[in-house]
C-alpha cells in the first residue's frame, strides 16, 4: 500500500511555480530571462518509481543541443532555477532541472529553512544519480540532447551533488559546481562526500566558493584542492574572498553581481573548454 501512495504521489507531484516561500521577499535586483525564441516549461521526467517534475528549456528551433542538468539548492526548482535554464536555452543548450526531492516532499511550499532541511537529509545520493540518469536518458529521447555533450552545474545542495554526478557518469564532460558542501558526515543517504571522491575524479569540475561563505569553512576547500591534486581531472577550484554564500542567488540579499557575472563567464568558458 505504501509503495502505491508513493506512486501515485510523484505521479501527481508538480513543479514549483513562482519562489519558495522561505525565501521571500524577493530581492529587487532578480534577474527574469524571457522564452523568446524557447521552448520552455515543466516536464514530465519517467524515472523506476513513476515520474518526476521538471523544468526544460530549450531553443525552439535547431537540435542535437548539448545538454545542462541544472541542480537546485535546498528550496527545490523553483522560479530561480527555472530561470537559470531560460538563461542556458539563450545559450544553445538544452537546460534540465529536476526536482529531486519530490519523494521526501515539496520544499516550494514551506516557509523556513528549519522545516525544509529534514524533508533533504532523507533523499539519497542513490536515489538522485538514478534520476539524474534518467534525466540525461529523457534529453536525448525527446529533447534533441547530445549525450556527448553532457555538462552539470549545481548550486549550493546542488553544488555537492554535481561533485558527485561527474564522478558517477562517465558520459559527464565538465561540471561546475557554485558553492557545494565538501565534506560531511558518513551516512546511509549520504555515504560519499566530495571530498572522498577528488582524487579518483576524471571530470573537470570547477568550484566556485566564496571567502566569506560561514557554512563552508576554508579548510574544507584547500583540503579539496589538496585531493583534486592527485587526480586526472584537471579540475580547478576559485573562492572569491569577499562572497559569502549564494553569492549568484540574484533573488537573495546573498547576491554579489560582480562575482556572479564573473562565475557565469567563467562557467561557459569552462563548458567551451571541455566540450559542453
Amino acid at each position: 500500500m505504501r509503495e502505491i501512495t508513493r506512486r501515485k504521489f510523484i505521479a501527481t507531484a508538480t513543479l514549483a511555480t513562482g519562489f519558495a516561500l522561505a525565501v521571500q521577499p524577493i530581492s529587487a535586483k532578480v534577474i527574469t530571462t524571457d522564452t523568446k525564441g524557447l521552448v520552455a516549461g515543466a516536464v514530465k521526467i519517467p524515472v523506476k518509481d513513476g515520474e518526476i517534475p521538471a523544468y526544460r528549456a530549450m531553443p525552439a528551433t535547431g537540435g542535437n543541443f548539448p545538454i545542462v542538468l541544472v541542480i537546485q539548492e535546498i528550496f527545490g526548482v523553483h522560479e530561480h532555477i527555472q530561470d537559470i535554464c531560460r538563461r542556458f536555452a539563450k545559450l544553445g543548450y538544452v537546460a534540465i532541472a529536476p526536482e529531486l526531492f519530490v519523494r521526501q516532499g515539496d520544499v516550494s511550499k514551506l516557509s523556513s529553512i528549519e522545516e525544509i532541511r529534514p524533508i533533504v537529509a532523507k533523499v539519497p545520493d542513490a536515489q538522485v544519480m538514478s534520476d539524474l540518469d534518467a534525466t540525461v536518458n529523457w534529453a536525448v529521447k525527446s529533447s534533441k540532447g547530445n549525450v556527448n555533450r553532457l555538462g552539470i552545474t549545481g548550486f549550493c545542495w546542488g553544488g555537492r551533488i554535481t561533485w558527485l554526478y561527474a564522478a558517477y557518469n562517465p558520459k559527464v564532460k565538465a561540471g561546475v559546481a557554485w558553492y557545494g558542501r565538501l565534506v560531511g558526515d558518513t551516512t546511509e543517504q549520504t555515504p560519499k562526500h566530495p571530498v572522498d571522491i577528488a582524487s579518483g575524479l576524471k571530470v573537470p569540475v570547477l568550484g566556485l566558493y566564496g571567502g566569506k561563505d560561514t557554512g563552508i569553512p576554508l579548510d574544507t576547500v584547500e583540503q579539496m584542492r589538496d585531493r583534486l591534486k592527485s587526480s586526472s581531472s584537471k579540475s580547478e577550484i576559485i573562492v572569491y574572498p569577499d562572497a559569502p554564500h549564494a553569492f549568484f542567488a540574484d533573488y537573495r540579499p546573498s547576491y554579489r553581481e560582480k562575482e556572479a557575472k564573473e562565475g557565469w563567464q567563467r562557467l561557459q568558458a569552462w563548458f567551451k573548454q571541455h566540450g559542453v
